[in-house]
């Protein structure tokens, strides 16, 4: 099982032209059946994809219809104390920020052994658990 991190979804609801390859990426991604999420996850997409100033301007509606009806087709990690504790060791041990610990955390729970992000580093191992920037290849097309 694989973790969709934050920006996947994001991408995927995106009518931005700059956005147009990731935007069928990530399509594609979420289209899949073995995949999961944590709820900060869900917190950090509805934020992002309804302000004001964003760059998507989702409405209220929109943004949850898109998480009920595609994001909770898959395993949804809680936060708990005991994940959030996770998340502060693997800080420690990696040097990374709190939020890419608790995505690195809530993966690690849910027995993933691959994240799907653009926001850590490509092809970095964190004890058996692998990032994996689906758009990496873009950047050699342009």
């Amino acid at each position: 099982m694989r973790f969709v991190d934050t920006n996947i979804p994001l991408y995927a609801v995106s009518t931005s032209a700059e956005d147009a390859d990731k935007h069928l990426i990530a399509v594609d991604l979420l289209a899949g059946n073995d995949l999961a999420l944590s709820a900060q996850v869900m917190q950090e997409f509805y934020v992002q994809a309804t302000r004001a100033n964003g760059s998507l301007q989702l409405t209220h509606e929109e943004t949850t219809q898109f998480i009920n009806t595609v994001l909770l087709r898959f395993p949804v990690q809680d936060i708990t104390p005991g994940l959030v504790l996770d998340a502060f060791s693997l800080r420690t041990r990696f040097g990374l920020n709190y939020w890419d610990c608790a995505i690195l955390a809530a993966a690690r729970w849910l027995g993933c052994d691959a994240v799907y992000s653009e926001d850590m580093s490509d092809t970095q191992d964190y004890d058996g658990l692998r990032v994996i920037n689906p758009f990496a290849h873009l950047a050699q097309l342009a």
